[in-house]
């Protein structure tokens, strides 16, 4: 298994695996599939029934959405496309911070690189012998593309709400919000795959400065610390929530 470290801004490793070659390859096909699909119900159901004009309006606008389909999508789902959500990988920064607009910027214009000019190739052979796995467009906007079905079970656990009638241990998690809930909640994956209790002592000294808190509870140790965090996070946020 390929894993890369990625330091944070909290100064803490966190490692994620890095994606496959076939599960990026899977993701493309079903993003494909999916204009695909568009494409023959927008024949079935227009054609013939529009005007000239319309019609070639119509073919621009889905034109236009193909091509700055993974842009669009990677800047607001967070480094995913439908196919990625699906396959479970995402793009990540290399700096520790969510990547920014000219990041996924960068990725996006490099794929007149990666799969126009080499035809796939360029991709292909750079994902293959860089050690991050990382395509050119990824090497120059300073990206990886990892696997994200760890996180998606931790996340499942970090935002499932209390019950009403629970009461947080910490008050001060209403300084935090919801990527710091997700950092904490890597922090805890990292430790249960490697066991490495560094990460989990200095998120949770980094934890108790920046909600100055200086004392725990008798027995609660940096990883129970932790946890009741993401549950009193999880909980006062659900409370915060309008109801619908």
């Amino acid at each position: 298994m390929q894993t890369i470290t990625v330091h944070t801004t909290q100064n803490i490793d966190i490692d994620y695996e890095i994606a496959g070659i076939g599960e990026r390859i899977v993701a493309r096909i079903i993003d494909y599939a999916i204009f695909i699909s568009f494409y023959f119900i927008f024949i079935f159901l227009i054609i013939g029934k529009m005007p000239e004009s319309a019609l070639i309006i119509c073919a621009i606008i889905m034109a236009t959405i193909f091509v700055f389909y993974d842009l669009i999508c990677e800047t607001l789902l967070n480094g995913q496309s439908v196919g990625k959500r699906i396959m479970k990988i995402r793009v990540i920064s290399l700096n520790g911070n969510r990547p920014r607009f000219g990041q996924y910027l960068l990725r996006w214009l490099m794929r007149m690189v990666d799969f126009g000019i080499t035809l796939n190739l360029g991709a292909l052979l750079c994902a293959l012998v860089t050690e991050n796995g990382q395509r050119i467009g990824d090497l120059v906007a300073g990206t990886a593309m990892v696997k994200t079905h760890p996180r998606t079970k931790i996340d499942s656990l970090t935002f499932r709400p209390a019950d009403d009638g629970y009461e947080p241990i910490f008050k001060e998690v209403a300084d935090l919000n919801d990527n710091d809930a997700r950092l904490i909640a890597d922090v805890i994956h990292n430790y249960m795959k490697t066991h490495n209790a560094m990460v989990v002592y200095n998120m949770a000294l980094k934890l108790k400065e920046h909600l100055k808190i200086s004392t725990l509870p008798p027995d609660m140790n940096d990883l129970q610390f932790l946890q009741a965090i993401i549950k009193d996070y999880s909980h006062v946020s659900a409370m915060s929530e309008p109801y619908q």
